[in-house]
């Protein structure tokens, strides 16, 4: 059965997020966008292309003039602007204009490129997220934050752009190695942590379930987390206030998965992040000996790591000083006042942020 969810912006909707088992209803957002007669370029890594583009490009060609399709190499070190330049290239050869669309297939380095290069070209031209890793479904593809890295600085150089829909078909989980399905529960646990207790309880008692992939309950688990990420982009599209919830972890994850040069994958990097940042909660006296445990434990129960092996402290701090949610020299800092309940703190020290990184070294 479909579930849809559909994103506004100053109470007009913006897009539909469509959440199926398959891609019986991707017609669906071809008819609802009117592609015929114009041009589509399915982006994607060689990985995930050889597992579905001809399969969309099936569908696809039905409802457009030209179906193209553009590969990039699969890994976060093609998320730059060389690749974004090649795919200018392509588009550019291929004569497509602003009334034509893009299609990100595949996971958070496509549709962010993808996202990127469709706000960029020609000023701006529509794209549509498919997105096929659990990560990418229930966080990168909703909220129209795109971008590549820049050098070793991740997502650096970006621009907000809504994609004109977003088709999220489950079962292209069941491709993902346990390592890359796993890493996607630490953006889906985010949610239960910064604003949804009921949320995090569910996950708690669907964890055996959700690990073996079974269908509905998977479902309505990428429902529940896209629907709690629209509604905080709903409420601030641009990061002006409370869209920075959604990086708790984040901060200290991404200097450990730049340190580490991307040997672990981003959702182990956030997970550890969030162990920090918890233990700098109850540091400050906001959580308990005991939420921080269970923080901790609901990680490790769905397969994700909590801690690292010894890294400089001082070059993850000085990392996440080019962090780019510094505000006038301060880090944006995420912390939890209880489970289910996050703020923004703008005092951090760095005293604190030493004792959060050394904790989660082990």
């Amino acid at each position: 059965m479909s579930q849809l969810l559909t994103v506004e912006e100053n109470n007009q909707p913006v897009y539909d997020i469509m959440i199926e088992n398959d891609y019986s209803n991707l017609y669906k957002v071809f008819e609802k966008l009117e592609t015929k007669g114009h041009r589509l370029c399915i982006v994607s890594d060689s990985t995930i292309n050889s597992y579905y583009g001809n399969q969309v490009a099936e569908i696809a060609k039905d409802y457009a003039e030209v179906v193209e399709t553009f590969t990039l190499e699969p890994g976060e070190q093609f998320k730059n602007l060389d690749t974004v330049n090649q795919l200018y290239q392509h588009l550019i050869e291929a004569k497509f204009d602003r009334k034509d669309f893009l299609i990100a297939l595949g996971g958070g380095v496509v549709g962010d490129l993808t996202g990127f290069v469709a706000a960029t070209y020609l000023r701006g031209i529509s794209f549509i997220q498919m997105p096929t890793t659990l990560l990418a479904m229930v966080d990168s593809s909703v909220g129209g934050k795109t971008g590549v890295d820049y050098m070793s600085y991740k997502n650096m150089v970006g621009a907000f752009k809504q994609p004109k829909a977003v088709y999220a078909n489950t079962s292209t989980l069941e491709t993902l190695t346990a390592q890359q399905y796993y890493s996607g529960f630490a953006e889906v646990i985010k949610y239960g942590y910064i604003r949804d207790l009921g949320f995090y309880q569910w996950l708690q008692k669907n964890k055996d379930k959700l690990l073996e992939k079974q269908p509905d309950v998977l479902k309505e688990m990428v429902y529940r987390s896209c629907d709690n990420k629209r509604v905080v982009v709903e409420n601030d599209p641009k990061e002006n206030g409370e869209r920075a919830l959604l990086n708790f972890g984040h901060t200290i994850g991404h200097a450990i998965e730049k340190i580490m040069d991307f040997q672990l994958l981003h959702g182990e990097c956030v997970s550890i992040g969030m162990v920090a940042a918890g233990y700098m909660s109850y540091k400050r006296g906001l959580i308990s000996e005991d939420q921080l445990k269970d923080i901790e434990d609901t990680l490790k129960s769905f397969q994700l790591p909590i801690s690292v092996k010894k890294l400089d402290v001082d070059k993850v701090i000085a990392i996440t000083k080019n962090d780019k949610k510094m505000d006038a020299g301060k880090i944006k800092f995420i912390l939890l006042k209880e489970i289910g309940n996050a703020f923004i703190d703008n005092s951090i020290t760095e005293q604190e942020m030493e004792s959060g990184v050394t904790y989660v070294m082990k």
